[in-house]
């Protein structure tokens, strides 16, 4: 960490960090350092580049929020791969603190039902063969467990996903994963009975027979009815947030 106290030290270490960051990050992207390598050690950064403990730290700082490594106490850095779910892993901690103002998850959520009403008619329009199978497959496993409250909120994570697949852009995935994890301090602590998986799973059910009716407006409707459901769910437990 910098030392604001001294506003010349602070600026002088961090020049220095930013060109340990140029280096490391141009290795990553051409591939020298590859996804899953250990970063260089400490001592070995400073030894190579010529810098203090301070300098490799800060610099170790920056990568970590630049999602270019996984930084752990008391562990070597591991290089991340370049790509969208890093991006988002490093927007992680900034939008952590967003949802601890009020009405920030609800703000997170509104985007989520937003971006999901596009998908299902998306994916009544033009889902494939192959999504079809996907969905069906992703749908009969979360009707299975219905009696198995942890298993079942996979599944229903599970049939989700598959709707951020359809499309093929690979930002999507990366997006719902973000979503996953950064809605998970609310969602992992609601009331989970049976009765409720029951009313979430005829809920995809609607979603996934108005896909296969390749009816977009109804795909449309029963994702927005399902989740304003769910948000209801959310304000019962936690009130406003």
């Amino acid at each position: 960490m910098l030392n604001y106290t001294n506003p010349e030290l602070a600026k002088v270490t961090g020049r220095a960090a930013d060109s340990v960051v140029k280096a490391i990050s141009g290795r990553i992207h051409s591939g020298v350092l590859a996804d899953g390598d250990l970063l260089p050690a400490e001592r070995d950064l400073m030894e190579e580049f010529g810098i203090s403990r301070t300098v490799a730290r800060e610099a170790v700082r920056i990568l970590a929020s630049q999602g270019l490594i996984a930084a752990k106490p008391r562990h070597r850095p591991v290089i991340r791969k370049a790509g969208f779910e890093a991006a988002f892993d490093a927007a992680g901690s900034i939008v952590g603190n967003l949802l601890q103002h009020p009405g920030g998850v609800h703000n997170l959520f509104d985007t989520r039902i937003m971006l999901e009403a596009a998908l299902v008619r998306e994916a009544a329009l033009s889902a494939g063969k192959k999504d079809i199978v996907n969905l069906k497959t992703a749908l009969a496993e979360n009707g299975a467990t219905i009696d198995d409250n942890d298993r079942f909120y996979q599944t229903d994570q599970q049939f989700h996903a598959v709707l951020y697949d359809i499309p093929g852009n690979p930002v999507y995935p990366a997006i719902h994963r973000a979503y996953t994890t950064w809605l998970a301090p609310q969602w992992g602590q609601m009331p989970r009975l049976a009765d409720r998986n029951r009313i979430n799973f005829a809920s995809h059910t609607a979603i996934m027979d108005a896909i296969l009716l390749r009816d977009p407006d109804a795909a449309e409707a029963a994702l927005r009815s399902h989740l304003a459901d769910a948000w209801d769910q959310v304000r019962l437990t936690f009130g406003d947030i």
